[in-house]
């Protein structure tokens, strides 16, 4: 975490401006968006469980605009 103190005689906004220097160069907020966002990535099997649905889902659309019942 960072920790930044008032110097004397330091106003609101030059305190405020060190701050967000220091924690820029400290990369805190950088390993926090990455843990936020990061998305784990999908096993085999999903991957695979996934694709013949979508091939399941294609085989019945073009069944259903055969029939006219779908454009």
């Amino acid at each position: 975490m960072v920790e930044v103190r008032k110097r004397e005689n330091e106003s609101a906004g030059s305190l405020l401006r060190r701050f967000s220097k220091i924690l820029q160069q400290s990369g805190f907020l950088a390993r926090a968006r990455e843990v936020r966002y990061h998305t784990p990535l999908k096993s085999d099997y999903q991957k695979k469980r996934e694709a013949l649905r979508r091939v399941r889902w294609e085989k019945e659309m073009q069944r259903l605009r055969k029939l006219g019942k779908i454009q």
